[in-house]
Parts: C-alpha cells; sequence; structure tokens
C-alpha cells in the first residue's frame, strides 16, 4: 500500500517514513502544501497522512481542493493535540481520522490499517481473504491448513494489496504502482517475479494469471 506523508517537521518526517516502511507500506514524502496537492492529485495514493500546519499552502486547503476535485482516498490529519477546533474543520474539509500530536507511532499504523480496511469495506480487525489470514504486524501470512510463512517487504505489500481487492482483475501497472513509492524504479515485469515468489510459498491456485489483463486474487 502507497501512502503520502505530509509533514514539514523533517526529523519527525524521517523518522515517520522510516517507520511506516517498516510496517509495510510504500512512503513518499511532501514537506509544502503547494507540492503535496499536486502529488495527492496527480499519484494514486491509497492513503494519506496530512500535517494541517504546512509551509505554502495549510493542510485545510489542501484537503479542500482535493474533496473539490472529486479525490476520495483516505486522509488522516495531524493535529497540535489542544486544538480540537482544528479536529473540526479538518472534518468537515473531508478528512477520515485524525490524530493529535505528540502521537505514538503504533496507534498511527493502527488507525491507517482501520482506515485501508474500511476504504476497502472490510471493517474486521484481520485481513482474511481467500482462504489466508495476514498478520500485519509480524508481516506473516496464514493459510487455512494454519501453517504460517514470513513475507518478504516487496511480498507483503503486494499480498495485502490482492487481499484487500479480492476478485478485482489487477493491472501490472496498478500493482507498481500501490506496491512502490515515487523514487523506486517502477518495472512491471518485477511484479511476475514476486507474484511467482507468493505462488511458491502458498500455492499456484493462490493468484490468477489473467492474460493480458493482469492477475486476480480469489475473492471468498
Amino acid at each position: 500500500m502507497r501512502l503520502l506523508l505530509v509533514e514539514d517537521d523533517s526529523a519527525l518526517a524521517g523518522r515517520l517514513r522510516q517507520d511506516l516502511k517498516a510496517a509495510g507500506y510504500a512512503v513518499d514524502h511532501s514537506d509544502n502544501g503547494i507540492d503535496a496537492e499536486h502529488l495527492g492529485r496527480e499519484e494514486p495514493y491509497d492513503a494519506v497522512v496530512l500535517d494541517l500546519g504546512l509551509p505554502g499552502r495549510s493542510g485545510l486547503e489542501v484537503l479542500r481542493h482535493w474533496r473539490a476535485q472529486g479525490m476520495t482516498t483516505p486522509v488522516l490529519i495531524l493535529t497540535a493535540r489542544d486544538a480540537w477546533h482544528e479536529k473540526v474543520e479538518g472534518f468537515q474539509a473531508g478528512a477520515d481520522d485524525y490524530l493529535g500530536k505528540p502521537f505514538h507511532v503504533e496507534e498511527l499504523q493502527a488507525r491507517l490499517a482501520a482506515l485501508l480496511r474500511r476504504a476497502s469495506g472490510r471493517a474486521a480487525a484481520e485481513l482474511s481473504a481467500g482462504g489466508l489470514t495476514l498478520d500485519e504486524p509480524t508481516q506473516t501470512v496464514r493459510t487455512s491448513d494454519g501453517h504460517s510463512h514470513e513475507l518478504t517487504g516487496t511480498e507483503f505489500r503486494l499480498l495485502r494489496y490482492f487481499m484487500l481487492h479480492p476478485g478485482h482483475i489487477l493491472s501490472k501497472t496498478e500493482l507498481t504502482e500501490h506496491v512502490y513509492d515515487y523514487d523506486s524504479d517502477k518495472d512491471s515485469n518485477v511484479i511476475e517475479v514476486y507474484v511467482r515468489r507468493l505462488r511458491s510459498k502458498l500455492g499456484a491456485d493462490v493468484i490468477e494469471t489473467r492474460r493480458g489483463q493482469g492477475y486476480c486474487f480469489p475473492a471468498d
């Protein structure tokens, strides 16, 4: 899953980017409202973490512009803990959740995971689909026979995207855009390599190839 982190505090942004990558996200970072608005409009993010106090253009203004343009990506806003009015204004502008500063990164990760589940129409705390259950904190997957398999970072991101979109035909281009960040070498042929790796771990039928279209993960 690919995130846009919008935060002008370079030290905080660096820590968050590192922690979110370790948690299995591809993360792009912007430190100002103007660039952030452009990235959010042009790139296919799965969620956005948006600070409101930004140079160039406020986070609230950026959010209002996104929603006015029809952008439906889940947005979690960061606010000063005592700025209750910012939380209200953020929700009125179209935010999906908020987190007051200072915060624990584990809470941010939990809130992001919940937003992504709801965006895909899944409310359960545990991600299960196609006979598999994904343990996001440990980046392992459990098959229906009870066996657990460890996943590399890319395998985890790819499988999570498949499991959040069961029954959908996903092109290699779409998968590449949601598994890698902006600075990565987006070679869609690499997706074939990781699909093969997932099949070798979880079974040949876990991901179906649709000739000329892409891949499909089975729906429950």
